[in-house]
């Protein structure tokens, strides 16, 4: 009788293999760019056909869109997570912009959003996805804010609006690929924390990196 013994085809429920070509397309996107993300590079990537793949993203355009969010969301929950840990909103607020303002650690997601938004001029799913995530970051950093406010450290009468104001000077900074950080005159930055720091009412200095 023969010793060896048929491994057997471990099969994955519908939500781990769908929840699997989505990490793996947020992979590629990541360290390849979004135009690398179709349904037969996954498959050479996780070992299946691309028929499998098709089989939950008939539309390569669908699977482009959630990659690019389960990225997103990643870095969102990461930054500002939804239940913040032990911390002042200060506190939060402070690290928050230390982890963004020209750290090493986020340049592939700085430079897929960059991607995302190019690419969603021609893509509706993803055109979708980019505000849904603008959205949530807007909610998230607005809500920060509000609670700096609630709780006597922040002073602004529209902690929506400053929300927006460092969002946008962050994106500046991001999209501006042009210099190397050491590069960068510190006046320019510090513009997202000076920016924090005047509009919330704040001493300067109070929001330096952790």
């Amino acid at each position: 009788m023969s010793s060896s013994v048929e491994r057997k085809r471990i099969r994955k429920s519908p939500a781990e293999r769908r929840t699997e070509i989505v990490a793996s397309a947020a992979q590629i996107a990541l360290s390849e760019g979004l135009e690398c993300v179709t349904l037969r590079r996954i498959g050479e990537e996780l070992g299946v056909r691309p028929g499998l793949v098709s089989h939950y993203f008939p539309s390569a355009e669908d699977l482009v869109a959630e990659a690019f969010g389960s990225a997103a969301t990643a870095e969102l929950d990461a930054l500002i997570p939804a239940e913040r840990p032990v911390g002042t909103p200060t506190e939060h607020l402070a690290r928050f912009l230390a982890r963004t303002i020209g750290h090493p650690a986020w340049d592939d997601i700085s430079a897929l959003w960059i991607n995302a938004r190019h690419l969603s001029r021609y893509r509706p799913a993803l055109r979708a996805e980019v505000a849904g995530q603008e959205a949530a970051w807007r909610g998230r950093l607005s809500g920060l804010l509000a609670d700096g406010v609630d709780r006597g450290e922040f002073r602004t009468p529209d902690p929506v609006v400053v929300a927006l104001q460092i969002l946008v000077v962050l994106d500046g900074l991001s999209a501006d690929g042009t210099s190397a950080p050491e590069e960068v005159p510190p006046a320019v930055a510090r513009m997202a924390v000076t920016t924090a720091e005047r509009e919330l009412g704040l001493p300067q200095g109070t929001l330096a990196a952790p």
